[in-house]
């Protein structure tokens, strides 16, 4: 069975870097195949370049958008879309937002769970999200974005479940900051994880592009 998938996104407290496009560039060659960030604040002339960079450089691509109501949520799946993205991360389910990602190609993988704030927070029930991602799922969805380590209660034995119960890819995403929670990871396996606030605070020691490929190291290991 494939080890969990590191997805570096290049963001910080769930807002995209200010100098997101100088961090791909030094970091492009480092051993991270799928890449991405959040809707917000880069602008979207910035987003396109950036996002045509990484598929330049031969990586899958995600925008990941915290937004809560259909709105703000379509317009994020928009943005998606005219930036090219492989994957729309988050946003709560919308049919809206489904059906245009189907129209589009886009792999959609929406939140579950009762998220809020900004950075965001994950509260609810396991049966409750797995129900939650069952119905979206039927509905189309590619998989599930789940806020693991963003839970309210017990992250590592939720993301277990979650991912034990749920046979489509998961995505854990947020908040993936030490060796421990990669080992958690592991013992979760998940389709892919991200990172991106840790690389940036230096959790695992050197540059963002020695900190990735260590990451991809560990994670490739037994």
């Amino acid at each position: 069975m494939a080890q969990p998938e590191l997805i570096v996104m290049l963001t910080h407290h769930d807002l995209t870097v200010a100098n997101a496009a100088e961090v791909f560039e030094q970091c492009k060659n480092s051993q991270a195949k799928y890449w991405g960030f959040k809707e917000e604040p880069l602008p979207l002339e910035e987003s396109k370049e950036l996002f045509a960079a990484m598929r330049q450089a031969g990586k899958q691509t995600g925008l990941e958008v915290v937004a809560y109501t259909e709105d703000e949520c379509l317009a994020g799946a928009k943005m998606a879309v005219a930036c090219g993205c492989d994957m729309l991360l988050g946003t709560l389910f919308f049919d809206s937002v489904n059906e245009l990602c189907l129209e589009s190609g886009i792999r959609y993988f929406p939140f579950v769970g009762k998220v809020s704030q900004r950075p965001s927070i994950l509260e609810g029930t396991l049966e409750g999200m797995v129900a939650e991602a069952q119905e979206y799922l039927a509905k189309g969805a590619a998989g599930i974005d789940l806020l693991g380590y963003r839970y309210t209660g017990d992250a590592a034995w939720l993301n277990r479940e979650f991912c034990a119960r749920v046979d489509v890819p998961v995505c854990l995403a947020g908040s993936v900051n030490s060796y421990q929670r990669l080992d958690e990871v592991k013992d979760a396996h998940p389709w892919t994880f991200t990172i991106g606030g840790a690389f940036f605070e230096n959790r695992f020691g050197g540059t963002v592009s020695e900190q990735i490929d260590k990451v991809c190291t560990y994670m490739a290991s037994a």
